[in-house]
């Protein structure tokens, strides 16, 4: 901690508040809870923890402030987005360390994704403001009508956002919600508030109007819950489970409230044996183990032709042995801890169940014996062979540092291992076949097909999933659509 840098232990040492129509304050409660660092499970932070009633006042305030962001003119509001943007990057390192701490990541993988990529968002929609357009429409009757569109912000968002990529998806949801001209109240993951929280008053010092964005941090039935009920809240935006998915449709038939839902994946990642192996090996690792798993798009079903099956689990076991398990601001981590204990007892009983079901064991499996790590939430890296479709392990959402190896014998079998799940977010492809590429990649069931790479985003390119990973694109032009309603005007001109 003596490495921190001065405005991030400032910051720690706040007492943090909701924020609600500009003003910083203590919930209507006065809760609070701790906020851990998961690489040793001390507490770093505390914030206030939000309940109904705080709900209905950032609510209350999204909405007051909805007629001032929209007489807010397109050029400005491109602006603040900009800026945004730019003084995110600006203060990278103290995200990146702010981030490190409370969700437990490597410092690398910040720099490298988390931190750019959320910068490029709000950049990239501020690009969109001074773009958003209506047409005029010709009736082919030839009626004397002049008729026209205007695309118009549906109104009140609730975001509702996930522990896995704390500050990235803010830029997620704020990005797009704010450049279609509407105002949000957003809800962090009570495991992971500290970046939303410094995001609040980097807003507020870009000039953002006070209400534009309001943030309730909490638990999920005390803050999400009454958040995705809300009878004045015009649309919620959520990425998580797909169990809080499936409430959160509930919740929202009150007052047919739009819906975009970001869920779980249990993504296949297929190895043709024309593949480039070390390029597959390397591509697999980050595919799984990536963020310490902790990936919706995690490939981590990975299905290997069967001629080259052995060389690729040795290349992939030796690459997982090198691994440097240990707290996200050490430069020598290359995986940190998982997020929380719960999260942690939850994957190494998944884990248990791959054992107890016959599936072999190749490395990893447990929690570290490192004494210097016995405090904090981690799990080492682990490699199964031998994995049957039906195990849990094959059948469940890990979300921890798991890869499962299979084999097949031929692309129809390899497809229909693929598309062997209710999920379908994202799917990885290794070959060099020019056709087996555009043919498996349109056979397979997945919003997102990576072929010959894994896990790249841009924020010019859409991205969601099919069937239980949910519905509604997040990245790119189409994010635009779900925060934008169409409203069709008839003009009489006899």
């Amino acid at each position: 901690m003596s490495d921190l840098l001065k405005p991030v232990t400032a910051f720690l040492a706040r007492d943090h508040g909701l924020f609600i129509g500009g003003d910083e304050g203590p919930s209507s409660g006065g809760e609070r809870f701790d906020v851990l660092d998961p690489s040793s499970g001390l507490v770093i932070s505390s914030a206030a923890s939000g309940n109904a009633a705080d709900v209905d006042a950032a609510v209350a305030a999204a909405r007051a402030a909805l007629p001032v962001w929209n007489a807010t003119s397109p050029a400005r509001r491109a602006e603040l987005l900009w800026n945004l943007g730019v003084r995110i990057e600006e203060l990278a390192d103290e995200f990146a360390q702010l981030e490190a701490l409370d969700n437990g990541k490597p410092l690398s993988e910040l720099h490298i994704v988390d931190i750019p990529l959320c910068a490029s968002l709000f950049k990239y929609y501020a690009g969109w403001v001074t773009k958003i357009e209506g047409e005029t429409i010709a009736p082919m009757s030839g009626a004397p009508f002049h008729i026209y569109t205007r695309r118009e912000p549906v109104g009140v968002v609730g975001a509702i956002i996930p522990w896995n990529f704390p500050l990235l998806m803010c830029g997620y949801k704020l990005g797009p919600a704010l450049a279609a001209g509407n105002t949000v109240v957003l809800k962090p993951a009570e495991q992971t508030p500290l970046t939303a929280i410094r995001l609040m008053h980097l807003m507020a010092e870009v000039g953002f109007p006070p209400g534009v964005v309001n943030l309730v941090t909490g638990f999920g039935p005390n803050a999400g819950a009454p958040l995705a009920a809300h009878a004045d809240v015009d649309k919620i935006t959520f990425t998580g489970e797909n169990a809080t998915g499936q409430k959160i449709l509930e919740a929202a038939k009150g007052n047919m409230k739009r819906l975009s839902l970001e869920l779980g994946g249990k993504s296949p990642n297929l190895v043709f044996a024309d593949a480039d192996l070390d390029a597959a090996v390397a591509g697999t690792f980050g595919a799984v183990y990536w963020n310490q798993g902790q990936c919706c798009i995690a490939g981590a079903r990975v299905f290997v032709e069967a001629s080259i099956r052995d060389e690729f689990v040795d290349r992939l076991l030796a690459r997982v042995a090198e691994v440097n398990l240990g707290p996200g601001l050490d430069a020598n981590t290359t995986m940190g801890p998982l997020v929380s204990a719960e999260q942690r007892d939850r994957v190494l009983s998944l884990i248990g169940s791959g054992v107890a079901e016959g599936a072999s064991l190749r490395i990893g499996g447990s929690a570290p014996t490192d004494a210097a790590l016995a405090d904090g939430f981690f799990v080492e890296p682990t490699v199964f062979t031998d994995v049957r479709p039906d195990m849990r392990i094959m059948r469940e959402e890990i979300f921890g540092p798991v890869a499962m190896v299979s084999s097949f014998t031929d692309e129809d079998e390899a497809l229909a291992y693929a598309n062997d799940t209710s999920f379908g977010l994202a799917a990885g492809l290794w070959t060099s076949d020019v056709k087996r590429t555009h043919r498996v990649a349109a056979a397979i069931r997945s919003g997102v097909v990576w072929v010959n790479t894994y896990g790249w985003f841009d924020a010019a390119v859409p991205y969601g999933g099919f069937r239980m990973s949910g519905f509604g694109k997040e990245l790119g032009r189409e994010a635009l659509d779900p925060y934008l309603q169409t409203k069709t005007v008839w003009v009489d001109l006899s």
